[in-house]
């Protein structure tokens, strides 16, 4: 800006140099040829007193710096001071000539192109009819412009330093109050007045903006509030590929070594380039990939614009747990069929032998008991698998205070007769403890524990169900001297249907669900179960339940 202020100034200072010298020149001019031709008319006005006193005589010894010419009044030229008054043509058609004929002066000028030069003519009729005509040679102003070319360049030097100096001082005069705006606040700077309009409409457009970008903030720190804590991953791609915004998930999954919030560079995976390829030629893509020992279930699907396709959209969801249920329950279905199958095929097999008339009468009582047998180990199952799918499905069972000291003395009473059978001692230590749950669901639990511990017992073994009330907390552990658990199996013996041995599991009548309902159980309740088992001494398990 100051250097346009300080070009037109000077530029200014210029033009109105250029025309005061011109309307100089022009007015200088026209006031030099008015005075000349004030002269020819008072030097003709002596030469028609001359020659009317004098004639040739006068005009003969007549010695002016001007030239002289002495016209009849038919145009013939009587005399003249610069030529032979007989080589000169008739001046009867000369302007001035004629015009002094007619009206009794005349004047003209005749401009040379060749010498720049200006001639002026004064004519003046005599009494007698003749007319006396002066003339001199003045300059053009071009010829006054060449003549002055040094001074007035000296001038124009002049003329345009002095208005550099003072555009430079005005520019920054008048870019001052300008550069000294506050952006932030330009209603409040001191300035022209004439900026005012502006000035208020540039607060409004900052609080305008700063509203916006407010609002801008506000969701970006919402968008970041939400993405940053999903497990999910999920990444927005450009249609060139580049990753415009990830979050921290993402990054997980993609690259688990990597540290923090790092950038994601999509070429080092080729299972993520398909899906972003897939996306942005404007197809739906999905896929299930694992990463790290978790499955996750990866969708990409384009981002169009006006029908365009402009970038993709990457998501990445963990479906571990999904997936482990689904193996769960197909393992279970396939657990449930099969231990049904067992003794459905032997009641089908005793069914037909005695319908067959195949079994002897003595016999008749013995396959009946192995249907009964058999029969009831199918309504223990099926016990069992709907005690579990309620505690499943969160079935709602009335919560109520049970000591769990009396618990477990109930449950060994129940337990007494089998216990005799199999020559086991069962033994109830500790102290009165109660807790506030489903009285139905820790007596499945605690009969669980200690059936478990009787059926996978040593003849003559030990059972002790010991129950510590605590502060925070009150626990039963139920130990034996059984045959005890391997260390690699003690991590699934609480999964469905998994038998450690399952000839053995077969011969005490075991479903495979005792320790499954006790691990729900103690979901349920908010309880944590340990085990310490070593294979030829025993196995120990404790429920810790928290005191509400």
């Amino acid at each position: 800006m100051k250097g346009k202020i300080f070009q037109n100034m000077v530029a200014v200072g210029t033009v109105v140099f250029a025309l005061c010298v011109t309307i100089f020149m022009g007015a200088l001019y026209d006031y030099f040829e008015s005075r000349v031709y004030g002269e020819l008319e008072s030097e003709a006005k002596l030469a028609v007193q001359g020659v009317a006193s004098g004639g040739m005589d006068f005009l003969t010894g007549l010695d002016i710096p001007d030239r002289l010419t002495w016209v009849a009044a038919d145009g013939t030229v009587l005399y003249d001071t610069a030529a032979d008054a007989s080589t000169l043509e008739n001046h009867a058609g000369r302007e001035e000539i004629d015009q002094a004929l007619r009206t009794g002066e005349g004047k003209s000028a005749h401009y040379s192109q060749v010498y720049l030069e200006k001639t002026l003519y004064y004519a003046l009729r005599a009494g007698d009819g003749t007319v006396v005509r002066l003339s001199c040679t003045q300059n053009s102003v071009l010829t006054l412009l060449l003549g002055m070319v040094v001074p007035l360049l000296w001038i124009l030097l002049l003329a345009v330093v002095l208005s550099a100096v003072l555009a430079s001082h005005l520019a920054k005069k008048i870019t001052r109050p300008l550069n000294e705006i506050d952006l932030e606040n330009p209603e409040q700077s001191g300035t022209y007045p004439e900026l005012n309009p502006l000035l208020h409409r540039l607060g409004e457009q900052n609080r305008t903006i700063r509203r916006q970008m407010e609002e801008l903030s506000r969701k970006q720190r919402e968008f970041t509030a939400i993405t940053e804590n999903m497990s999910e991953g999920f990444v927005l791609i450009d249609n060139r590929g580049a990753v415009l915004s990830h979050n921290t998930s993402a990054v997980r999954i993609m690259d688990p070594e990597a540290v923090g919030n790092e950038a994601l560079d999509l070429s080092r995976f080729g299972q993520f380039r398909q899906a972003v390829t897939t996306a942005l030629s404007g197809q739906h893509w999905e896929t299930m990939l694992e990463r790290a020992g978790r499955i996750y279930q990866v969708v990409a699907n384009p981002v169009t614009a006006s029908g365009q396709v402009t970038g993709a959209l990457l998501f990445m969801m963990d479906v571990t747990e999904k997936e482990q249920r689904e193996q769960l329950r197909r393992e279970f279905t396939a657990n449930v069929s099969h231990e049904l199958k067992t003794p459905l095929t032997s009641i089908s097999g005793f069914a037909e032998l005695m319908k067959d008339g195949l079994v002897p009468r003595e016999k008749m009582k013995e396959f009946a008991g192995d249907i009964y047998r058999e029969s009831q180990r199918m309504i223990d199952l099926v016990g069992d698998i709907l005690k579990l799918s309620r505690l499943d499905e969160g079935g709602e069972f009335t919560r109520e205070r049970v000591d769990l000291y009396d618990l477990a003395m109930e449950i060994a009473d129940r337990l007494a007769p089998e216990a005799v059978r199999t020559g086991i001692h069962i033994s109830v230590t500790g102290k009165h403890g109660a807790v506030t749950g489903a009285r139905q669901i820790l007596d499945e639990m605690l009969y669980n524990l200690c059936d478990n511990a009787i059926k996978y017992n040593v003849p003559g073994g030990k059972v002790s169900m010991e129950v510590r009330p605590g502060e925070k907390t009150t626990a039963v552990t139920v130990s034996d001297t059984g045959i005890g658990i391997p260390s690699a199996d003690q991590d699934r013996v609480f999964e469905r249907f998994y038998r450690v041995d399952k000839s053995h599991s077969r011969e005490v009548g075991g479903t495979g669900l005792g320790l499954s309902i006790v691990k729900h159980g103690a979901q349920y309740h908010n309880a944590e179960v340990t085990m310490d088992s070593t294979p030829g001494k025993g196995t120990s398990i404790t429920v810790i339940f928290p005191n509400q």
